[in-house]
Order: structure tokens, then C-alpha cells, then sequence
């Protein structure tokens, strides 16, 4: 099961030429998820996986440079003929929001339903969740999101399944998915005799706008990505804490103490050189990078290695798809 991470808009309030406002893709297997939909997401898509058609949107707060793509991509759907409903999760005020924005983009469809969460509401998918949590982004309600696989079954043994008079074929299958099955001598034979401990899901956490803040170290205890609010460098410490936001050095902090795989550091205001950005984060936690708009992070199980970042990976994977399609008879 394939888990990706593809990064839309890597800037802060104000877009720039390299860096559009936030807007981060997931994928997990069949499925596609959109956290923030700053202004331009869609133009964001177009240029490197294309117009997919999302599966739910989540927001973390109702501030505009997190928002402001919504009303263009959502009638772009419409107008191309979107049947299939769309969800977009967020904090308390979302219905409030989408009152306005009804108006400036009209009527829809296809069905849009509006979800509010409160911290540690949970979104049930298939093998996995998404998990809201509450941020520190100063007076605003804002919420931070952690996607968790569940556990999986341990390594199967299929000698010890022979010895045990398991046949290869469809019972291997079940002990695998951890259901007891009968062996040739008529006795049963249980999962836990043939797999080894059960292994770890994956784990993706995503901030949004935040201070550092004891919710995001839980929320991405042994995490495999942390993508993190890295607004300011550390000379500008006291305008972070007043604006509900954090420097580069608070959110390496933060990652070192939840001890997670990788962190991935964004909303960087355009004021600073990156790479002291960069300098600063990797002062507490070597494993930070600053992706740019259109990098990926390709995500494996954990026994098959760390994440990896693909620069520019978003595009190459879009014109991966486009070519995959045949083309149309002349």
C-alpha cells in the first residue's frame, strides 16, 4: 500500500513565485486527500498531478491563505461534471464560512458536505484514521491532523504453516489476515502460531498554522513524516509567539522530542533565506527539510526504509499518469 505526501504550497501568507500558499496532498492507495486549499491550489494541481478529483478536504483553520483555493477548485469540479460528493472537514465556524462562499461561487452539482470536528474527533477510512487535534495558533481555532494506519499483522512463516499441515492456497491467506484455520490432521491451527509480531502502521502529522505545542509531540510520537509551521527564524522568536506561529528552531524541537522520522518544514515566510531556515531546524533535528511546491515525499513501511524526498516528484508523477493513459483513436 503506497503512502505519499505532495506538497501544493510550501509558503506562508503571501505567495511568491516559488512558493504558493499551503496545500498538501496525501495519497494512500486509492485514496486522495487535500489538507488547506490555499489560493491557487488548483492551478497548483494542474501544474504537477493534475485536476485530481479529491476524495476530502481538510482544513486546519478558517484563515483566508488557507482557504481562499476553494471556491475556484470547487466550481472547476462542477463545471467539469463532478457527480461524485466531496466531504471538507474543519474546526467550529466551516459551515459559518461556506454561508460566504455559497455566494461567490454558486450552486454545486454535485453534493459538498461540510463536516466540523473538534479535537480528537476521528475519521474512520479503511485501514486507517485521520485524527483531529488542537493547535496553539493564538486566538483562532485551529486543528492539527494525524493520519495513523492500524497496526498489521506480523511476518508470516510459511514453513511453520507446512509443518503445522497448512496447505499453500487460501489458508495461507487467512492466517495471514489472522484467522485460525484447520490442518490437515482436522486440529486447528491459530494466526499467532505462524506470524510474527504484529508491525506498526504508518503515521503522517500535519500542523497547520501553529506554536510549538505539547499536542503535536503526542499527536507524532515516533511519527514517519512531521510537517511542521516554520513561519520565523529564531531572531524573530517573540513575533512567532505573538502571531501563534513557529520559528524553524521550535519546530526542529519539536520533532526531535516526538522523535518522528522526517520533518518537513512549511508556511516559511518569504523574509528569509531557506537554507538558514534550514540551518536553524537541523540545529535540533538533523533529519529536516524544506520542500519546495511540487516535492513529494514517498512514504514505504518502516522495514523497508525511511521516507524519501523526490524533488519535484509531484510533476513527475503527473506525467507518469498522463502517459499511462492510451491515447485516444484518431
Amino acid at each position: 500500500m503506497d503512502l505519499w505526501v505532495a506538497f501544493m504550497g510550501t509558503g506562508a501568507s503571501v505567495p511568491t513565485a516559488r512558493r504558493s500558499t499551503a496545500a498538501v496532498v496525501v495519497g494512500r492507495g486509492g485514496d486522495r486527500m487535500l489538507f488547506d486549499c490555499g489560493e491557487g491550489t488548483q492551478r497548483q494541481l494542474q501544474r504537477s498531478l493534475g485536476l485530481i478529483h479529491l476524495d476530502e478536504i481538510f482544513l486546519t483553520h478558517l484563515h483566508a491563505d488557507h482557504f481562499l483555493g476553494l471556491p475556484g477548485l470547487l466550481k472547476t469540479y462542477d463545471l467539469g461534471d463532478r457527480s461524485v460528493p466531496l466531504t471538507i472537514y474543519g474546526p467550529a465556524g466551516l459551515r459559518e464560512l461556506f454561508g460566504t462562499l455559497r455566494r461567490v461561487m454558486g450552486r454545486t452539482r454535485y453534493e459538498i458536505n461540510l463536516v466540523e470536528l473538534r479535537p480528537n474527533d476521528v475519521v474512520g477510512k479503511s485501514g486507517y484514521v485521520v485524527k483531529a487535534f488542537s493547535v496553539s495558533h493564538g486566538t483562532t481555532t485551529a486543528l492539527g491532523y494525524e493520519l495513523a494506519e492500524e497496526d498489521r499483522p506480523g511476518r508470516f512463516d510459511p514453513e511453520a504453516a507446512i509443518a503445522l499441515g497448512v496447505r499453500p492456497g487460501p489458508d495461507f491467506k487467512r492466517l495471514q489476515d489472522g484467522e485460525p484455520v484447520i490442518g490437515e490432521s482436522g486440529d486447528p491451527v491459530p494466526a499467532d502460531k505462524v506470524l510474527g509480531p504484529a508491525r506498526s502502521g504508518r503515521s503522517v502529522v500535519i500542523t497547520g498554522d501553529t506554536s510549538p505545542c505539547s499536542a503535536t509531540v503526542a499527536a507524532a510520537a515516533d511519527a514517519e513524516l512531521l510537517i511542521h509551521d516554520s513561519s520565523f527564524a529564531e531572531e524573530d522568536v517573540d513575533r512567532a509567539a505573538e502571531t501563534g506561529h513557529s520559528t524553524a528552531r521550535q519546530a526542529g524541537a519539536v520533532a526531535a522530542e516526538a522523535h518522528v522520522k522526517m520533518l518537513a518544514l512549511v508556511h516559511i515566510s518569504a523574509r528569509y533565506h531557506v537554507g538558514s531556515i534550514l540551518e536553524e531546524a537541523r540545529g535540533e533535528f538533523p533529519e529536516a527539510l524544506a520542500p519546495r511546491d511540487f516535492d513529494l515525499i514517498e512514504i514505504p513501511f518502516p522495514e523497508r526504509g525511511p521516507p524519501e524526498l523526490i524533488q519535484n516528484g509531484a510533476r513527475e508523477r503527473g506525467e507518469s499518469a498522463k502517459s499511462a493513459v492510451p491515447a485516444a483513436d484518431a
